[in-house]
């Protein structure tokens, strides 16, 4: 009876009026409603709050429904809770699903169709993907919303893993330490100054902080997990834990996890079904079969601004990101864009018909936060050589405005796999790149050094020659960087988001 008065019939006017306010009035009465134990309820109220706000996505821009839903996704999160109060652990996942990634969801297909209800249409594609995957859910210490923003630290993380025949398992970590800031710690420790400038890690204190996400993120999951090294786990994070690097992560006895598995990442389940799609319609390609590729090695660099001294500053040359893109052009015969040849404007004109594109050049993290570069704009940009019209950064926005038609996008570049880290995942040329219609694309988690990556890329497409998929190349490529380069700073930083094959 309380929520039924709470709650207004469709056409009460305070239901236009303030959709948000009363969403999250109904959210934070939930809460309560859980902590009760009256799970019912809770669970009414919830799905009433989402369809506030599902009302309101409606005929918005893709970054407006990033906005919206980084509101809804606690309520989701929320409702995630409730379902496994409940014990029902399938619906509890199906609701951590369609609080990720939405918005990019909705890119491939308006319409949205997976509901609360869809379990099996989980399976089907998991079964496609023929890979385990494995969600990871945050939970805050308190779930009330505060003018559109979630308070509290996370105090549990809910884990669901699903094997390829469909089988759901579930498991629950609670956390002791605050996460945020033990991912943030790690990410600091592996980081180098970037391509181009001298790594320095301190690899005792960087293996502790990796063993200690290992047994946060893995071990309670690890006898879920496939025994040949060579079957895919596809890993989808969720806030502060998009930084982790996967194939870092060390268990007690020193052992890395890319020693065992062959990782790959996304934001949602629903992405990769579409990325699937996306590399089904393209159809198959390797890199002797790819007719056009776009492959670009040190750059001019451009000026950068940076508002911190004031100043406009060129960024630094890189010798071995010039080395990589002639050793790749050489093995498969393609002409490597070098220095003055390398205009964002050349790169704009041929792009589109590229059936592989590889930048080795620097990555710009922070370039479209307003606080940091003084240009608003999607967080990230890749460095260019600029000429009358062409500023030389490509940013993620530009790239989110192409049509494209690769089969990989590589960004042999520091922090292109960061940004803006929301609701709908992480807001940065990652994102920008798959809706632009890249299936496949290859990032980092933080600035690399110049001469492993090198090495690493260089590998990476022999291996991917040599019959392995994108996902075991890059693995390939990790193990044979890492007998040189022992440190994970210098070769765990990429990722492969979306499709293997």
């Amino acid at each position: 009876h309380m929520l039924a008065s709470l709650i207004p019939k469709k056409h009460n006017q305070s239901r236009r009026a303030e959709p948000r306010l009363l969403a999250a009035t109904l959210n934070n009465l939930s809460h309560s409603l859980l902590n009760m134990g009256d799970l019912r309820a809770a669970e009414f109220a919830l799905k009433e709050s989402i369809a506030l706000i599902d009302n309101l996505r409606k005929n918005l821009t893709d970054m407006q429904r990033i906005t919206v839903f980084d509101t809804q996704i606690y309520t989701y999160n929320l409702l995630s809770q409730v379902y496994v109060a409940q014990g029902n652990h399938e619906a509890a996942l199906l609701a951590s699903e369609l609080g990720r990634a939405r918005a990019l969801a909705e890119v491939f297909n308006p319409e949205q169709s997976l509901t609360l209800a869809d379990v099996e249409k989980i399976r089907d594609v998991v079964q496609a993907l023929d890979a385990t995957l494995v969600e990871y859910a945050l939970l805050p210490e308190e779930n009330f919303v505060v003018q559109g923003r979630q308070r509290g630290k996370s105090e549990a993380i809910y884990i669901w893993v699903v094997q390829p025949g469909g089988e759901i398992t579930f498991r629950q970590v609670e956390i002791t330490d605050d996460l945020a800031q033990m991912v943030s710690k790690n990410h600091s420790f592996l980081s180098a100054s970037g391509r181009g400038f001298e790594l320095i890690s301190d690899a005792e204190t960087s293996s502790s902080q990796l063993k200690s996400l290992h047994k946060l993120l893995i071990d309670p999951i690890a006898d879920l997990l496939p025994d040949d090294p060579n079957q895919r786990v596809t890993f989808i994070p969720q806030g502060e834990l998009f930084s982790v690097p996967f194939p870092a992560l060390m268990d007690a006895n020193g052992i890395y996890l890319v020693d065992r598995h062959t990782i790959i990442t996304a934001p949602s389940i629903q992405v990769l079904d579409e990325t699937r799609k996306r590399q089904q319609a393209l159809g198959s390609q390797t890199p002797d079969s790819a007719d056009n590729w776009l492959l670009v090695g040190n750059p001019t660099m451009p000026p950068v601004w940076n508002p911190k001294t004031n100043r406009a500053a060129t960024l630094p040359s890189l010798h071995y990101a010039e080395v990589e893109a002639e050793a790749i052009g050489s093995r498969f015969s393609v002409k490597p864009l070098i220095g003055a040849e390398a205009t964002e404007a050349r790169i704009k004109q041929s792009i589109s018909d590229a059936d592989i594109i590889h930048l080795a050049t620097h990555g710009l993290l922070e370039y479209g936060n307003p606080q940091e570069s003084g240009v608003q704009d999607i967080p990230g940009a890749i460095a260019l050589a600029s000429s009358t019209d062409e500023d030389g950064l490509l940013t993620s926005a530009e790239i989110r405005e192409l049509q494209l038609q690769a089969n990989l996008v590589v960004l042999s570049a520091c922090d292109t796999g960061l940004g803006d880290i929301t609701g709908d995942g992480v807001i940065g040329l990652s994102r920008s790149l798959i809706t632009a219609g890249i299936p496949s694309v290859i990032v980092s988690l933080w600035s690399v050094p110049d001469d492993s990556t090198s090495i690493l890329m260089q590998e990476f497409y022999r291996q991917w020659q040599s019959g392995l998929d994108k996902a075991q190349a890059l693995r390939q490529a990790m193990l044979f960087t890492k007998e040189q380069y022992p440190d994970p700073s210098s070769w765990a930083s990429f990722t492969l988001i979306g499709e293997a094959n």
